[in-house]
């Protein structure tokens, strides 16, 4: 069971996954090390878990092939399936096609 901290209560040398990002760090592996806990009037408490900065390794750095890999794979999610065509824009996931194309209306066949 990891150690619980009430909002902004936690101690120093902990981070969250994004100020690790901030620091250049990532938590490269290692356990949860406690969890910050924020209520909520209407659901139940939301939760960020805590890594400890003296544990945590360097982001390993972007290299060329890494890059084209992601650039290929945000390529992929502009490209719409109804049309065929750059929307310009990552299509979203709800519609599944551009926003031109969701809009317009479809005729029976």
């Amino acid at each position: 069971m990891t150690t619980r901290y009430s909002w902004r209560l936690a101690p120093d040398g902990l981070a969250t996954r994004r100020q690790l990002r901030t620091l250049g760090l990532r938590p490269g592996g290692q356990d949860v090390a406690a969890q910050v806990e924020r209520p909520r009037r209407r659901r139940g408490p939301l939760v960020a878990y805590l890594y400890r900065i003296d544990l945590a390794r360097p982001v390993r750095p972007m290299t060329a092939r890494r890059a084209a890999a992601l650039a290929k794979a945000n390529a992929a999610r502009r490209w719409c399936p109804a049309c065929r065509r750059d929307a310009g824009y990552v299509i979203p996931a709800s519609l599944g096609m551009c926003v031109p194309c969701a809009d317009t209306p479809r005729l029976a066949p």
